[in-house]
């Protein structure tokens, strides 16, 4: 996926019988992080040819444009298509109509004043089922319209094939869950699911679309936020594809959901800690998940993640189903005979893991020693006394930004 789209600058062209650009989508990792770079839409190269010039007339000879059968209450759901105006909307249907049938060209009612690219790109972000459209096209731009070329990453044959495929991977996921269940159940389902079921792959195929994630199980960022989308979807939960950054490492993409008329932020591929080290530098135990990313807030994804500004995103603000609250893992203040007596029930229990998430960055800091130096191990000598074990070991996790840590317990 390519760098963050800049704002463009409008260009004015000589006035020409037809202007021939080639959009693509690039690709490439970030450094030092298993997390790729979302795909972004950029003007690669603009060409302007004497044939293109010498079709137009032909081409202005031929009576209309196809019937728009794509309505505007059939393209409504989309929250980019909603931030387009009407113009760019008509233009959307029509490039909808056309990508879904795979025509090899697809004439519009745009001209070089209009931002087709964009366009393009906010229907791509829109629409997680059209796994066929490889993202990069060529346009013929004429004084009335513009022709447009898609570029798509198999034939219609192997698309039906991948098509039958995606809904088998469907149907698996979605018959773990109960119709019945609560749109946050459905949600979290959907977050552990993806999560558990797909491993990150900067060179796997396909990987900025949902056949990756779904039928490879192979993805990166793309292809996990896409998966995330498209279930979510099927099961009429509002979902959006969100672009963003992330402070060291480049541009990423996520999720903002809708659970009972709230948005919340969501990001799948943060969900795996694999990069988690604790204090003497082993991998973080593999089925771990990390909840600080479900159904959380912007000021919590905010922490590390910076949301694309050229549209303006729901706000999420509400803190009501944070995993940690819900589960009786979030402390307001520190009181070390309260956690000691959690650090207990969980060994008791025989947990693999014990979880403190505080409320912000003074109650942590408050916390953090006490917890590391002398309540850890002290409830590992009661492991110890509870299994009747020679020597115990623990390790754990830290997480100063999301004010968190993670012990995991070995009980042999």
């Amino acid at each position: 996926m390519a760098r963050r789209r800049r704002r463009r600058k409008k260009r004015v062209f000589p006035k020409i019988a037809g202007l021939v650009l080639f959009l693509a989508l690039a690709g490439g990792a970030a450094a030092a992080a298993r997390y790729i770079l979302p795909e972004m839409l950029e003007t690669a190269q603009e060409t302007v040819g004497e044939a293109a010039g010498a079709a137009a007339g032909a081409l202005k000879d031929e009576t209309g444009f196809p019937e728009l059968t794509v309505t505007e209450e059939e393209a409504s759901d989309g929250f980019y298509f909603r931030q387009l105006t009407e113009r760019e909307q008509t233009i959307y249907r029509e490039i909808l109509q056309g990508v879904t049938g795979m025509e090899e060209m697809i004439r519009i009612h745009a001209t070089e004043e209009d931002d087709v690219g964009k366009v393009y790109e906010y229907l791509l972000y829109d629409r997680p089922e059209l796994f066929w459209c490889a993202g990069n096209t060529s346009l013929t731009i004429y004084d009335e319209y513009t022709e447009v070329i898609p570029g798509y990453t198999c034939s219609q044959r192997e698309k039906e094939e991948r098509q039958a495929q995606i809904d088998t991977a469907t149907q698996e996921c979605l018959a773990g869950i109960d119709s019945s269940a609560s749109d946050y159940e459905k949600i979290r389902y959907i977050y552990e699911y993806i999560v558990n079921t797909v491993e990150y792959d900067v060179n796997a195929p396909d990987n900025q679309n949902i056949y990756s994630s779904m039928v490879g199980k192979r993805s990166v960022c793309a292809g996990y936020s896409r998966m995330a989308q498209y279930l979510l979807g099927q099961m009429g939960i509002p979902c959006i594809y969100v672009i963003g950054d992330i402070e060291g490492q480049g541009a990423h993409a996520w999720n903002i959901v809708n659970c009972g008329g709230k948005y919340y932020q969501m990001d799948t591929t943060f969900g795996d800690p694999v990069f988690l080290q604790e204090e003497n530098g082993e991998s973080v135990p593999s089925g771990s998940i990390n909840y600080d990313y479900l159904c959380c807030t912007d000021a919590e994804i905010m922490v590390d993640h910076t949301q694309w500004e050229e549209v303006a995103y729901p706000a999420c603000t509400s803190d009501d189903l944070n995993y940690y609250r819900m589960n009786g893992m979030y402390y307001d203040s520190f009181d070390p005979e309260e956690l000691l007596q959690k650090m207990n029930d969980s060994v008791y229990a025989g947990e693999e893991s014990f979880v403190c998430k505080f409320s912000n960055a003074s109650v942590y800091s408050e916390a953090r020693d006490p917890v590391i130096n002398e309540l850890l191990p002290q409830a590992a000598q009661n492991l110890a006394s509870y299994y009747g074990l020679d020597s115990v070991s623990y390790t754990y996790a830290e997480d100063a930004d999301h004010c968190r840590i993670t012990v995991f317990w070995s009980y042999g």
